[in-house]
């Protein structure tokens, strides 16, 4: 093993020494062998006759950067500056030392030349036989692509897939109107046919996916490649940018991808098992809540890969819900796709709706989250988040769905703001209904969602654009991130997984410092933190904590088979304390009085320890 780290170490210098014994072996074959010299000469003058060719050699290959290339991705170029710089070295030696008369002196550096090139030749090819052996994706498990277009972009495209041992495509053949490049070959690959030949090749190769490489077509060309294209099975890509990034350095500089903020964060890929998720999505009646938001909107794209019976989005906001449909419309043609506008408020109209489309799996992701409005409106944050909830889990109930799911939060966790006060008394809710139906009630508790509306990114970035101040409540701030994908991911995961009111909990990592956080942002726009843009410091609101948690006091951690994802164990709750407890809380909100209300949910949230509260008391205090 130590052997193998000081090669790979140190590749460039065992070149180096391979350059050193084949040159020293073709001059000694050519200068002294086919000249007879061996016996003339002494031990020293052939030593001398050598070294001399070798330093001439390794000094000239140098000053042509030969040993500075990344042979293992080497191209013609840098086969070409070997050679090149091979034979410079033989013509210096030979003005110097050794007229280049006659054929033993021609040859020998023409020897030279060849063997220096098969030494970098021959890395090339066993890195690449090496790599093929890692490959992650087998021939089998690869998409057979097909290529529109034998151009710049396609030759460009073909290379980059054959150097890339890991890819998920296997290129089997190209197709080209041209018919001087038809039966041809482009970097390996068989030019085929023409356009019109799509659909009988894409039977013959079993072609999956086709990539059109031909960026400066018409828009009718299009058409017209779209058109054949659309008689096949397979998945259709268009691939401009290709062509336009080797040609087009304005062109580049726009598509290059900025860092994005999950770079910052360190988040790592989380495994899940797709196939089981298909599994269990697939021909089912499926409900989501809040499905033009945030995570209900992802939650919708990743259920419609599934394949469902039916997807219903549900959702207050109107312009959220169409921005959904039409994006699910035009991508699953036979998506059977309901949109319904309105609110879990209603436990009419959530009756009526579950009694229409008898869901089987419900996934509730409609909820108030922003916790400083919250803070401000108790009582809608309320009304929504628990009563909302308590509506849609009646109806689940009601009408036995098979599987609910909860997007809880990790604000739900000793919880400082009545905004996460809610969201726990929504899992109490979830579980409470243990064992009462044939219903699986589960909630998922995850912490911040990048990029999701009214998160912190986005304000930083608005911030950093309208030239600062950036505003971090308190230096040592810290929160947990996850991406919205990661966390779909996670409540489908926990809906396959459900085995009746749990709380599953995500692997977050490690806390990110929102401080730190800041300051990279405004790094990576090409300014300086403090000096081109200020960051101040606005204290913490109301409600907000300095780190958040992911378990209660009360709460351990049980693994399940994704070592991912856990249980939270709870503490038992019974339906007839939720509606003791949804009881006080009328009672409270008719009062409208919002100490009233912040004490009372204190006392159906034993966990509940509201800033709010204890300033108001103190106040009081005083004033007596």
């Amino acid at each position: 093993m130590q052997v193998i780290k000081w090669v790979k170490k140190r590749k460039s210098l065992l070149i180096v020494l391979f350059d050193m014994i084949l040159v020293g072996s073709m001059y000694f074959f050519c200068s002294i062998i086919l000249n007879n010299k061996a016996g003339l000469l002494s031990t020293g003058d052939i030593l001398f006759s050598l070294i001399v060719p070798v330093a001439v050699y390794i000094l000239t290959l140098l000053a042509f950067q030969v040993y500075g290339s990344l042979w293992k991705y080497a191209e013609i170029e840098e086969f070409f500056f070997c050679t090149v710089g091979s034979l410079t070295a033989g013509l210096l030696y030979a003005a110097g030392y050794e007229p280049l008369v006659g054929i033993v002196p021609m040859l020998n550096n023409i020897l030279a030349a060849y063997a220096t090139a098969l030494v970098l030749v021959s890395y090339r090819c066993v890195y690449s036989i090496l790599s093929k052996k890692n490959i992650k994706w087998s021939a089998k498990a690869k998409k057979r692509l097909m290529i529109v277009g034998a151009g710049m972009a396609a030759a460009s495209l073909i290379s980059e897939i054959r150097k890339n041992p890991n890819n998920r495509f296997l290129p089997v053949c190209a197709v080209d109107d041209n018919l001087e490049k038809q039966g041809r070959f482009i970097n390996g690959l068989k030019i085929c046919g023409n356009i019109e030949d799509i659909p009988k090749l894409c039977i013959d190769y079993a072609v999956d996916t086709i990539f059109i490489c031909i960026p400066t077509a018409t828009v009718i060309q299009r058409r017209r490649i779209l058109e054949f294209c659309s008689q096949t099975s397979a998945t259709i890509k268009i691939l401009p940018e290709v062509y336009h990034a080797i040609t087009d350095p304005v062109h580049l500089q726009k598509k290059l991808r900025a860092i994005r903020v999950e770079d910052l964060i360190g988040r790592q890929e989380k495994n899940f098992d797709q196939p089981c998720i298909n599994n269990f999505i697939f021909g089912k009646v499926v409900l989501i809540t809040g499905g033009g938001g945030s995570i209900g909107s992802e939650l919708c794209r990743q259920v419609a890969l599934s394949s469902p019976k039916k997807l219903i989005i549900l959702d207050f906001f109107e312009s959220n819900a169409y921005s959904v449909q039409m994006e699910l419309s035009t991508t699953y043609k036979d998506l059977d796709l309901v949109v319904e506008i309105a609110t879990i408020r209603d436990a009419d109209k959530m009756d009526e709706l579950f009694c229409k489309y008898r869901p089987d799996v419900v996934f509730h992701a409609a909820a108030h989250k922003h916790v400083p409005l919250m803070e401000h409106n108790p009582e809608e944050a309320l009304k929504n988040n628990a009563w909302g909830t308590l509506n849609v889990v009646n109806a689940s109930q009601k009408y036995k769905v098979s599987n609910f799911v909860l997007i809880s939060s990790d604000k739900a966790v000793n919880p400082t703001n009545f905004m996460g006060a809610t969201k726990r008394f929504a899992e109490m809710i979830v579980q409470s209904r243990k064992g009462v139906s044939d219903t699986q009630f589960v909630a998922v508790r995850f912490g911040n969602v990048v990029g999701s509306s009214g998160s912190v990114v986005p304000l930083f970035e608005k911030q950093i654009e309208r030239g600062g101040p950036v505003t971090v409540t308190h230096p040592e701030i810290t929160r947990f991130f996850m991406t919205i994908p990661e966390a779909v991911q996670l409540v489908l995961q926990a809906a396959v997984m459900a085995k009746n009111g749990e709380i599953f909990i995500l692997d977050m990592g490690e806390p990110v410092r929102i401080l730190s956080l800041a300051e990279s942002m405004i790094r990576l726009s090409g300014l300086r933190p403090y000096e081109d843009i200020d960051i101040e410091f606005t204290g913490l609101r109301p409600g907000e904590k300095l780190y958040e948690e992911l378990l209660m006091n009360e709460e351990g951690l049980k693994s399940t088979a994704n070592r991912r994802i856990f249980i939270g164990h709870q503490p038992s709750v019974s339906i007839l304390e939720i509606e003791q407890k949804c009881e006080k809380l009328r009672a409270a909100v008719e009062t409208k009085d919002k100490n009233i209300l912040l004490r009372v949910m204190q006392e159906v949230v034993p966990t509940y320890c509201p800033d709010f509260l204890h300033n108001g008391d103190e106040q009081e205090a005083d004033t007596k």
